[in-house]
């Protein structure tokens, strides 16, 4: 949130700071500014970046007597809003104390092994006591039966269960680390083994999060679609539009040459305008036509205009070519949902964008679904319906308004290079912002189970032939184990734990 708000009062513009900010306060805010609180805008239109909060990638037009959301980001215009909620009130509040619930709802698990060590304590101990009895009530001299207690005890002194979990979770942990992925919560990353199904949020999970060149297609023979670009890029770079910002990207990737440009003009709503390399440029969308009364130059039939967005380059008022731009979805994604599918792991697509793209993105990855539309509490409780049924639900995303449902998962996973707010409620953090992390961590942590269960039948099932032994089972037939040889076995069970343990760092290669 922003620190100082532009606020009009009795007629004047004066800055208060955002706690001095009340319902019903006529707030400024220009371009590039935040938005300090949930209001209805009553003078202005701007483009409005809610994607922390929505999910939404591309900025949404708003107009008078529309809602804004406090945290979301102005566009190019200005715009007076009238305050309608601040502090616990507004909406960003209420996803943060959603994501409180979702985590205090949460149980506590208490590891197996503190309780396998508990109860071989209370056996040792019992034994020890009911070994002593035993040989006194025999005849045997007190000393003996000392002796023999004393070894019961030693021989199973819960030491190696000390080691077992403990140690396999530090190397798990460091060798995950070394993988891109930083482990929060060792419960929910253990519990990773259970889950048959992972919801992914789209914008900035399973795409890069910013729209990229897809097409560059020349509608003119005089222009090759190089030329198109450099045309379009030479207007752009005065911009600070997330096409523009995609268009640049595109430029510097060729390696072509920007041209030099003057008389900028942005159309609001429209497009951009300027002259380079000699010529009047126009970078435009599908309303300048209408603005115009021009009738739309026809669409090439290899852009998907389901899924990617048409800029149009007029040169001296002429078409001169078309880039389409979209979300590119991130080059992973795919072998990570095939990768789930053999793991009998059901995969989702949850946003906040819109049915086509969700649908063309959840098709083109070959997922079980997908939601589209879908607001920050609503993708928590879609998660809740998910779990109700039955399901071990994972949540993967990189915004604000994938926080809640990232509470409520049985496993949060956020992505690096998401929010500070998604990788604080997450319970693994992907550092390389990488889908194919989620399949590896879902293997590290089926791998790392499967270590703790090894060592915990060892550290604890040793004791089944060693405490007979100990207790002197076979004294008649001359055979009884020492104190000093009880302590070599409670030793030598504790090194094979952590032996095991060191093997963990091959299988997690």
């Amino acid at each position: 949130m922003p620190s100082v708000v532009h606020v009009e009062r009795n007629g004047e513009v004066i800055d208060v700071s955002l706690q001095d900010l009340k319902k019903n306060d006529i707030a400024i805010i220009k371009p590039g500014e935040k938005l300090p609180a949930d209001g209805i805008i009553i003078e202005g239109t701007s483009s409005v970046n809610e994607s922390m909060l929505t999910g939404e990638s591309v900025p949404v037009k708003k107009r008078k007597d529309e809602k804004v959301i406090g945290g979301s980001i102005n566009g190019d215009g200005s715009i007076k809003i009238m305050v309608t909620g601040t502090g616990s009130e507004s909406y960003l509040s209420k996803v943060i104390s959603m994501v409180r619930s979702a985590q205090d709802a949460k149980s506590g698990t208490q590891h197996l092994a503190d309780r396998v060590a508990k109860w071989l304590t209370i056996i040792s101990i019992t034994v020890g006591i009911i070994t002593l009895i035993v040989w006194l009530t025999a005849g045997k001299e007190f000393s003996f039966a000392l002796e023999r207690m004393v070894t019961v005890m030693v021989t199973s002194c819960p030491h190696a269960l000390g080691v077992a979990i403990p140690l396999v979770v530090a190397i798990s942990t460091t060798v995950s680390a070394t993988h891109g992925l930083l482990i929060r919560n060792r419960t929910a990353f253990e519990n990773a083994r259970k889950l048959t199904t992972i919801i992914f949020d789209k914008t900035g999970t399973l795409t890069k999060g910013s729209h990229e060149v897809q097409k560059i297609i020349s509608l003119s023979g005089q222009f090759t679609p190089d030329a198109v670009l450099q045309f379009a890029a030479s207007i752009q770079q005065h911009s600070e539009h997330h096409i523009a910002a995609g268009i640049m990207r595109a430029i510097k990737d060729k390696k072509l040459d920007l041209w030099k440009s003057g008389d900028f003009n942005y159309i609001q709503g429209v497009g951009v305008s300027g002259t380079a390399n000699g010529s009047n440029v126009v970078v435009v969308g599908p309303n300048y036509f209408k603005v115009h009364d021009m009738d739309l130059p026809s669409i090439p039939s290899e852009i998907d205009q389901e899924v990617e967005t048409v800029t149009f380059v007029m040169i001296n008022d002429q078409p001169a070519g078309v880039i389409s731009m979209a979300d590119s979805i991130r080059e992973s994604s795919a072998e990570a949902v095939r990768k789930l599918k053999t793991m009998n792991i059901r995969s989702f697509l949850l946003t906040g964008d819109n049915e086509k793209v969700a649908a063309a993105v959840a098709k083109k990855l070959a997922m079980d679904g997908y939601l589209a539309n879908v607001l920050p509490h609503q993708k928590q409780e879609k998660v809740k319906e998910l779990q109700d049924k039955g399901e071990i639900v994972a949540m993967t995303g990189d915004g604000v308004n994938d926080a809640p449902a990232l509470a409520q998962a049985d496993v949060g996973i956020a992505v690096g290079s998401g929010t500070d707010v998604a990788a604080e409620t997450a319970d693994v953090i992907l550092v390389n912002s990488d889908p194919i992390d989620v399949v590896n961590m879902i293997a590290f942590g089926r791998a790392t189970y499967r270590k703790m269960i090894e060592n915990l039948l060892w550290a604890a099932g040793y004791n089944i032939i060693a405490i007979p032994l100990a207790a002197g089972v076979l004294y008649k037939s001359g055979f009884i184990l020492s104190p000093a040889m009880g302590a070599v076995l409670m030793s030598l069970s504790t090194i094979i734990v952590a032996l095991n343990a060191q093997m963990l760092r091959m299988k997690l290669k």
